[in-house]
């Protein structure tokens, strides 16, 4: 009988990286920092979300530029980048550019579809009529093949430069990115896109309710579909983000903010939401040894081996520091992971929650 424990072997956060209207660049040196901080602390991964019009990163590979400069190890990943509002070759030149001052760190994952806001910036990203453009998994398609770095023009097509002539392509050239493309998949459908064109997957604490109200038997279904959709010679990866919020190091007042954000979205947990029948996984907001619990009886985390943290938004830098020590210092080793960082048992002073409270 196989043991039904999680058996988590990358562990990463993801972290909307807000920051004031009046000082954008504060928040941003935060957000720069807890990525530091997470890869001394051990975790494999650090991802940020992208977007628009809020006060958060409208450009997930200039941030992680950035971000490679400030680490070492950590992969850097984005979830998700929304197709949509993106020129393929221009992304594709971003990205493989990002990747390798990194030296071959970046996650680049992506959504399609409609992108958010589109009805107030939509026309001030296409000339034209937005509507007309492809906004669909085929605009991902056509940045996968940028990537490839297939040569452009004919044979003998050149281009020449100050000191150099060579054959046009996507430059910085890096083959290795191709294996490193995620999609953010919620549904059927786009679970069995990102399988049969070779993208690793994320599936978070959002899914759409197809075929069933029930949010894990949901999951385990999208993950089901697409591994058998996916090339079984290709070793593609799954990620599984939660909310999961530990307190033990945290104060008594920081301790009851928490609960109250679990609590006010805690109903929307109870039944699919609109016409989408979008279904949420509960927040795992409580100690370590409660969350561990949680976590040991979720049936998605026994069938997958990457576990990413979704911090909430509204928290600050203190908050999130504390949550991820705790993370690893007493959740991560009950489901089988160990830190990879050169100098482990970073400690964390709770007082910094308390002075900030």
């Amino acid at each position: 009988m196989s043991d039904p424990t999680p058996r988590i072997r990358t562990l990463s956060f993801l972290t909307p990286g807000n920051y004031p209207d009046d000082d954008p660049y504060a928040g941003l040196e935060d957000t720069l920092q807890l990525f530091e901080y997470g890869e001394r602390l051990g975790f494999d991964g650090a991802w940020i979300r992208q977007r628009h019009l809020e006060h958060g990163v409208g450009s997930a590979a200039v941030f992680l530029a950035a971000a490679g400069q400030r680490t070492s190890r950590i992969e850097l990943g984005t979830a998700v980048i929304p197709i949509g509002y993106e020129s393929p070759f221009r992304l594709a030149e971003d990205l493989s550019l990002a990747d390798v001052l990194s030296r071959g760190r970046l996650q680049a994952g992506f959504s399609a579809g409609t992108p958010p806001h589109a009805e107030l910036i939509g026309h001030l990203v296409f000339d034209g009529d937005w509507r007309t453009y492809d906004l669909s998994y085929g605009r991902i398609a056509r940045l996968i093949e940028n990537l490839r770095g297939d040569y452009l023009g004919a044979a003998d097509t050149v281009i020449r430069s100050p000191g150099n002539t060579q054959r046009p392509r996507l430059q910085p050239h890096n083959p290795g990115l191709i294996d490193r493309l995620w999609y953010g998949g919620g549904s059927t459908r786009s679970v069995r896109w990102a399988g049969e064109n070779g993208l690793n997957l994320l599936t978070g604490n959002i899914v759409f309710g197809d075929h069933s109200d029930d949010f894990g038997t949901t999951q385990l279904t999208l993950i089901d579909e697409y591994r058998r959709s996916v090339d079984p010679a290709r070793p593609a990866r799954v990620a599984v983000g939660r909310v999961i919020v530990p307190f033990d190091s945290a104060d008594r007042a920081t301790r009851a903010r928490y609960r109250q954000y679990a609590a006010g979205r805690h109903e929307r947990t109870l039944a699919p939401q609109g016409e989408r029948r979008v279904l949420f996984a509960p927040d795992l907001v409580g100690t370590a040894e409660e969350i561990v619990d949680r976590l040991r009886a979720d049936p998605v985390l026994a069938r997958t081996s990457e576990l990413r943290l979704e911090l909430p938004y509204e928290f600050r830098r203190a908050d999130y520091e504390q949550i991820l020590h705790d993370t690893v210092e007493l959740i991560a080793p009950a489901l089988g992971h160990r830190p990879t960082a050169d100098q482990p048992g970073i400690e964390y002073d709770s007082g910094e929650v308390a002075a900030s409270a």
